[in-house]
C-alpha cells in the first residue's frame, strides 16, 4: 500500500514555495469505512470508524519535535511546558533514552537540538497535552502562531476534537482499526490480537528480526536490545522509528507495537487519557488489542509517545489527493 507524503503547510501553500524546514509526516491510508467494532474486555466495542483517514506510519520523532520546539518557543521560555529537561537526560542512573537538548546560549529559534544519534527515534516525555498542542501547530500551518487551538481548544480542562481538525491524536477506536483490523484477514475480515498481523505475541528481538517481532520485553523480562533480564541504567533502549521493517500492521503501520506507548484521544477516566501499544520497557502481555493504560494528561515519561492522524473534513478530502499527487508527480519528475 503507498503511504502519502502531506502536511498541513502544503496543504495551505500549494501556490507557493514549501519551507525548506517544514515537517512532513510519513502518513498512510486507512480506509474500509463502515468496518465491524470488536468488543474487548474492559474496553468495549471499539475499532469501528465509519470514515476513511489517514496515520502517522510511525510516531513522531525526535527530529520533528524539535523543529516544533524551535518554531513555538524560539526564546527557550518554555511557557507551555512543550520541552521536558529528561529529554537531555543521559549518563549513569538517567536512561540514555532522551533525544533533544537545551542551549540556553544559542540562538533565538535554535535553542533545541538532536541528540547525535536520536533524530530517528520516537520523542518521548511528551504528555498528551504537549501532542495536542503539536497537533496544533501542524492543523494551524507549522508557523510560529498560536498552538492553543485549531485542533483542540487548549483552554478547555478536557479538551475535544474541534470540527475542522486535520491533525488529530488518534481516537481509541482509530487507533485500534489501523493497527488491528484487517480486511484481508484469512477468513475474513477481522481482528488481529498484536500490530503485527498475528495472534501470537511478538518475540521481543534487535531489529530488523522478522515479521512478528517488536521492541518490547520478551515474557521472561528480558529486553530486545539485549536479551538480558538487566536493566541497564546508562543505555539507550530506543529504536529508530520503523526499524522493524517486516513487522508491520494490516495498513501498513509500523511501532505500533513496541518502542514507545503512544496517547490516544479518549478519555479513560474524567481526567486520563488511554494510552497503547506497549513500550520498550514493558511485557509482550500489554501489546495486545484488549489491553491500554491511563494517564493524566501532563504525565510524561521515558516510555511515552505519539504518533498522528489526519482526519480531513469532506471539503478537504479532495485537496489532500490533490496534494499527495502534486508530490508523488514531483518524486517521479513529472
Amino acid at each position: 500500500m503507498r503511504s502519502i507524503l502531506v502536511s498541513a503547510f502544503t496543504l495551505a501553500a500549494l501556490g507557493g514555495a514549501p519551507l525548506a524546514s517544514a515537517v512532513v509526516i510519513d502518513l498512510v491510508p486507512v480506509g474500509n469505512p463502515g468496518n465491524a467494532s470488536i468488543v474487548l474486555p474492559g474496553v468495549g466495542a471499539v475499532g469501528a470508524v465509519g470514515y476513511s483517514f489517514n496515520i502517522g506510519r510511525t510516531e513522531i520523532t525526535n527530529a520533528q519535535y524539535t523543529e516544533f520546539l524551535n518554531t513555538v518557543d524560539p526564546t527557550g521560555a518554555n511557557t507551555n511546558t512543550l520541552y521536558n529537561p529528561s529529554m537531555t537526560l543521559s549518563g549513569a542512573g538517567n536512561y540514555d533514552t532522551g533525544g533533544i537538548d537545551f542551549t540556553v546560549g544559542a540562538a533565538n529559534g535554535s535553542k533545541y537540538s538532536v541528540k547525535a544519534g536520536k533524530g530517528n527515534q520516537p520523542v518521548i516525555w511528551v504528555s498528551w497535552n504537549d501532542a495536542a498542542r503539536f497537533t496544533n501547530w501542524m492543523t494551524n500551518g507549522q508557523g510560529a502562531g498560536t498552538t492553543e487551538i485549531g485542533s483542540y481548544n487548549m483552554a478547555l480542562a478536557n479538551p475535544v476534537r474541534m470540527p475542522g481538525a486535520v491533525y488529530v491524536i488518534p481516537t481509541q477506536s482509530e487507533w485500534i482499526k489501523a493497527v488491528h483490523y484487517d480486511p484481508a484477514k484469512p477468513g475474513g475480515a477481522g481482528y488481529w490480537t498484536y500490530a503485527t498481523r498475528s495472534n501470537t505475541a511478538p518475540t521481543s528481538a534487535a531489529p530488523p528480526s522478522t515479521a512478528n517481532s517488536a521492541n518490547t520485553q520478551g515474557s521472561l523480562g528480558e529486553y530486545a536490545l539485549t536479551g538480558s533480564v538487566s536493566l541497564d541504567t546508562t543505555m539507550n533502549y530506543l529504536t529508530n522509528v520503523g526499524a522493524y521493517t517486516a513487522a508491520v500492521s494490516p495498513y501498513n503501520t509500523l511501532d505500533q507495537n513496541g518502542n514507545a506507548y503512544e496517547w490516544n484521544e479518549d478519555l479513560a477516566t474524567s481526567t486520563n487519557r488511554v494510552i497503547r501499544g506497549g513500550s520498550w520497557n514493558h511485557l509482550q502481555f500489554y501489546l495486545q488489542d484488549a489491553q491500554f493504560l491511563s494517564l493524566g494528561p501532563i504525565s510524561e515519561g521515558n516510555y511515552l509517545g505519539f504518533r498522528v492522524a489526519v482526519v480531513p473534513e469532506p471539503a478537504t478530502i479532495g485537496l489532500l489527493v490533490f496534494a499527495s499527487g502534486i508530490l508523488s508527480r514531483r518524486r517521479r519528475g513529472i
